[in-house]
C-alpha cells in the first residue's frame, strides 16, 4: 500500500481495467496539478505534452507558437500525445487543444479514462494568468473574452471525455479522489 491513500491498495487497483488517464480540458483547468498529484497516487508516471515537445525541441511552447505557429506546434505535440498514449500506468495531461482533433479522444487506446476538467472561463484566466507560464492563445487584447470563445468552441470535444468533473472549486486533491474512486467502481 502507498502513503496517503487511505489504506487502499494502489498498485492492485492501478493495474486493473485502466491502463492510462488522460485528462482533458481548457488552460487553468488544472491538468498538469491534477495529473502529478494522481500519478503519485496511482505509482505511475506523469506526462505533461508541452513539458514533453519543450524537452523535444529545446524551445518553449511560446516560442515555438511565436516562430513556427500553432499548428508546427500541434504536430509536434501530436507526437507526443502518440508517443505518450503509447504507455500504460502513465497519467497524461495535453493542452487544451489536442483532443480538438477529431476521433481523437474515440481513438485513444483501450484501457484508457479520460477526464475533462471543467472550468469557467474566469477561473481559467484568474489561473492561466497568474503564473510565470505564457499563454499564446490569450495574449490578445480580450483574454476573458477569447477564453469564453475558445473554451465554447472546445466543449464538443471535452464532453467526449468517460468521466467529466467541476474543476472550478475544487482542490487538486479532492479531484484525484474522484478519479480514483471512478477508476475503483468502473474496475
Amino acid at each position: 500500500m502507498s502513503p496517503g491513500t487511505g489504506g487502499r491498495n494502489v498498485s492492485r487497483m492501478a493495474t486493473s481495467a485502466w491502463e492510462r488517464v488522460v485528462l482533458v480540458g481548457f488552460m487553468g483547468s488544472g491538468k498538469s496539478t491534477v495529473g502529478r498529484h494522481l500519478a503519485v497516487r496511482l505509482g505511475w508516471v506523469f506526462v505533461d505534452l508541452d513539458e514533453a515537445v519543450e524537452a523535444a525541441t529545446g524551445a518553449k511552447v511560446a516560442d515555438l507558437f511565436r516562430t513556427h505557429g500553432e499548428h508546427a506546434f500541434r504536430q509536434l505535440e501530436a507526437e507526443a500525445g502518440v508517443a505518450a498514449t503509447a504507455r500504460v500506468r502513465v497519467v497524461i495531461a495535453p493542452g487544451g487543444g489536442w483532443s480538438l482533433v477529431p476521433g481523437r479522444l474515440d481513438g485513444l487506446p483501450d484501457g484508457t479514462l479520460t477526464v475533462w476538467l471543467r472550468v469557467t472561463p474566469e477561473t481559467a484566466i484568474r489561473r492561466a494568468t497568474g503564473t510565470t507560464r505564457v499563454r499564446p492563445l490569450l495574449s490578445g487584447p480580450d483574454p476573458a473574452a477569447r477564453a469564453r470563445e475558445l473554451i465554447q468552441e472546445r466543449e464538443p470535444a471535452y464532453s467526449r471525455a468517460r468521466l467529466q468533473l467541476d474543476a472550478d472549486r475544487a482542490s487538486p486533491s479532492s479531484l484525484v479522489d474522484a478519479i480514483v474512486a471512478y477508476m475503483e467502481r468502473s474496475e
